[in-house]
Parts: C-alpha cells; sequence; structure tokens
C-alpha cells in the first residue's frame, strides 16, 4: 500500500500541516484574536489597545503586536512630527479578511456563556 504525501503549505517562510493549522498559526494563541477583535472597527494606539487588555504585559504585547505585523495582518504607523512620539495600529487590507473569523469566534464566546455550556 502506498502513503499519501503529505503537501505542506507555506506561508511567509513557515510551513503549515493543513490549513486551520495556518489559520491558527497566524491567530492562534492567547492575545492574537483578542488584539485583532480590538481593532476590527478602528485604529488604536499602544497604549489604547494596553487599556483594552489589562491583564496582558507589555512584552507580550509588544511581541504579539510584532508577530501580527509581520505576518502582514496589522500594520504599525509612527507618527514623528511633534513630541511624544505616537504609534497607531490598525488591520491592513489582509487582516480585514479575518474579521469574520474573529467575529465568529467571539459569537461562539457570547453563545457559550449565554447558555452557560461551560
Amino acid at each position: 500500500m502506498k502513503e499519501k504525501e503529505t503537501k505542506m503549505l507555506t506561508f511567509k517562510g513557515k510551513e503549515y500541516p493543513c490549513c486551520a493549522s495556518l489559520t491558527m498559526g497566524v491567530i492562534g494563541g492567547k492575545w492574537k484574536t483578542v488584539i485583532l477583535f480590538h481593532l476590527t472597527d478602528k485604529t488604536l494606539r499602544y497604549s489604547e489597545l494596553r487599556k483594552e487588555m489589562p491583564t496582558v504585559t507589555e512584552r507580550t504585547l509588544s511581541l504579539q503586536l510584532k508577530n501580527l505585523e509581520e505576518d502582514g495582518v496589522i500594520k504599525r504607523k509612527v507618527y514623528t512630527s511633534k513630541p511624544p512620539l505616537k504609534v497607531e495600529y490598525s488591520l491592513t487590507n489582509f487582516g480585514k479578511t479575518l474579521i469574520p473569523v474573529v467575529r465568529a469566534i467571539a459569537d461562539w464566546g457570547h453563545e457559550v456563556i449565554e447558555n452557560n455550556e461551560v
């Protein structure tokens, strides 16, 4: 019997065994989806994101923002015209394609809470 060869998917230099794995590689983890949820309808400064997510550490937030930026999901705009330095984060057009996924995740969470199915 011949074994079927699994074709790996490549995105931004990383390999994934399937589409679901690729998606979770981009948005998975405790904070990436939360960041995307907060950026769904608006642009936020770093300090505003911190206020929306008070339990995330500064290091973790910075790393997750960097990862999302590297994957092309969010964009970081730095304003240097006058002090203090101002940095804003927003979804890229590519990142906006994740809005239905993030909304579906949030809707499922609401449903679980409303129905006490935990």
